[in-house]
């Protein structure tokens, strides 16, 4: 997992609409980059839509959300228009990107061993570092956690 402060992991990945993006073409924005494991469970409606009732705020401060996890486009765009969620959600199907952020690990339930993300947010710089990071995120009250965040780095940038 990238130290705060590390480069952050350059990728292209496909979003909801099957378009290419690249975090290299994010430099001169905030990102705020969240792993999530799986589109229209529990956990991750709740972690997607307080980005989304978050966004405009998050917006405001020069930023834009990048979520990713392993299903397909298809499933991403489902997932975005039942929610109305105004962000971008990347497929990351072969788990290339989220292996490169330390997101993609072994997991335990029942008793069996399997490969998933843990949830994880990078917020990444205007220089592309990765600025803040958490991992084993637990979705109620994260937006507000990463929007603070914003807003502590924001600052330290023009002392």
């Amino acid at each position: 997992m990238p130290a705060d402060g590390d480069p952050a992991p350059d990728f292209e990945l496909p979003d909801d609409t099957g378009a290419v993006r690249r975090l290299s073409d994010q430099r001169g924005r905030w990102t705020v980059l969240y792993f999530y494991p799986k589109d229209d469970t529990p956990g991750c409606t709740t972690e997607a839509c307080e980005f989304r009732d978050a966004d405009a705020e998050i917006a405001a401060r020069g930023a834009t959300v990048w979520g990713v996890s392993v299903l397909g486009t298809g499933s991403k765009q489902a997932f975005k228009q039942k929610l109305g969620l105004p962000f971008t959600l990347l497929a990351d199907a072969d788990h290339q990107v989220a292996e490169s952020y330390g997101a993609w690990v072994e997991k335990q339930n029942y008793g069996r061993s399997y490969m998933g993300i843990q949830r994880s947010t990078f917020l990444i710089d205007p220089e592309g570092r990765v600025a803040r990071r958490w991992a084993k995120v637990k979705p109620e009250g994260h937006a507000a956690q990463v929007l603070a965040a914003l807003d502590d780095e924001r600052s330290a940038l023009r002392r």
